[in-house]
């Protein structure tokens, strides 16, 4: 857990770009190369300048500390998991079966669910290319700012959103697999985050929005997954964004598990009401 040096009760997600110490929104001084705490966003050109003579012994043990913050673990850990699938699936095309979720599957095999989210059309390499590209650009912002775990608990939230947005929303014998719907999920909880941070929103909001278009204009694209998905992760990331400080952890650890609830009942009510409907009973 990270705090501000100025504010110890608050949370930080941000370190000063010169002297790596946490700032919280209410001391970031925004500059051409990120924020600065109010001592570095204070200095004059003079003082940056006499302060390089000193910064050799400070370089190697700032390169130290950057190299293990973007190590970014859960990132890592995610991808991988996704590759070691799809390799399985291109050397067993028939385990591609036991993977995808169908809404009609929902409750005789409720592990499509989780299943699905991690399985890549074999047909199509781009599929996983892209989305794990895309998993690895916002992980490398997302997880470093919220912690390994919290990252891992947002992505697997995103996830499981999607499989909702697409058994709510999706033609009944549908299937859907990929990871898109989680990674909808961490491109709105991007935006949730920089927005309390007071960052500029205007690119990533074209980002978002261009992908939701595309998603509906291509087809054979599951689009319902991915408003799903962006909705759970926008859900989860305004609960990060408003529990930051020490005092919140157990508000924040509640809010987060009946988030998870409410999408697992969501999930068997919507489930009930479709298949029932389907099926004519």
């Amino acid at each position: 857990m990270s705090v501000c040096y100025r504010h110890p009760n608050n949370e930080a997600y941000v370190r000063c770009q010169r002297c790596e110490r946490f700032i919280c929104p209410q001391c970031q001084v925004e500059a051409p190369v990120g924020f600065l705490c109010p001592e570095d966003g204070g200095r004059t050109a003079s003082a940056v300048v006499s302060g390089v003579a000193n910064s050799a012994a400070h370089s190697a043990r700032f390169t130290a500390r950057r190299i293990s913050r973007s190590a970014s673990p859960m990132t890592w850990a995610l991808i991988a998991i996704n590759a070691v699938i799809w390799g399985i699936q291109m050397l067993v095309p028939q385990f591609t079966y036991y993977l995808v979720y169908s809404p009609i599957a929902t409750q005789l095999e409720p592990w499509r669910l989780l299943t699905a989210g991690f399985a890549h059309d074999t047909g199509n390499p781009l599929h996983i290319l892209l989305n794990m590209y895309s998993l690895f650009v916002l992980g490398r912002v997302l997880e470093p700012l919220l912690g390994s775990l919290r990252f891992g608990v947002l992505y697997m939230l995103s996830l499981f959103g999607g499989s909702l947005g697409f058994l709510a929303f999706a033609s009944m014998n549908n299937y859907e697999l990929g990871a898109s719907g989680a990674i909808f999920g961490l491109m709105g909880a991007y935006f949730v985050i920089l927005r309390a941070l007071g960052g500029q929103l205007g690119q990533v909001a074209s980002i978002i929005t261009i992908n939701l278009v595309f998603g509906f204009l291509m087809p054979g694209v599951a689009w319902e997954a991915h408003v799903g998905g962006l909705v759970g992760g926008v859900i989860a990331a305004m609960i990060f964004a408003r529990t930051r400080a020490m005092s919140q952890r157990a508000l924040q650890t509640s809010l987060l598990v009946a988030l998870a609830l409410v999408i697992g009942v969501a999930i068997y009510a919507v489930a009930d009401l479709r298949i029932s409907a389907y099926l004519g009973l």
